[in-house]
């Protein structure tokens, strides 16, 4: 079992920043490639950012890539998310998911949630 609490959101300007972090509980963080996704108003849960066990190999969605950066650190069990150049249409609550599989940007094969963060960008 693994329980993910995000932290960090927040109204900001565009062209401004935030950091998100999600904190895991449990001694088997490191076994989980772990994923930030967001959801805005009507619209489906979509793939932002994704990191694998050991934080050798990142992927993002080319609506963020440049701008956003994953990153963990498994002796904190800490995944983070560096949102930088943030846009209108970044406003989401943002996710921090675990995942055991290979498919880290598909939403179905994440074993475990946060509750959420907003982050709000405004024009």
């Amino acid at each position: 079992q693994v329980q993910l609490v995000e932290s960090g959101g927040g109204l900001v300007q565009a062209g401004g920043s935030l950091r998100l972090s999600c904190a895991a509980s449990g001694r088997t963080f490191s076994s989980y490639a772990m994923g930030w996704f967001r959801q805005a108003p009507g619209k489906e849960r979509e793939f932002v950012a994704a990191v694998r066990r050991r934080g050798g190999s990142t992927y993002y969605a080319e609506s963020v890539k440049g701008r956003f950066t994953i990153s963990r650190d498994n002796a904190k069990n800490t995944v983070y998310l560096q949102m930088n150049s943030l846009k209108p249409e970044d406003t989401a609550v943002y996710y921090c998911g675990a995942t055991p599989a290979a498919g880290v940007v598909f939403t179905s094969l994440y074993d475990y949630w946060g509750q959420g963060t907003q982050v709000t960008v405004s024009s």
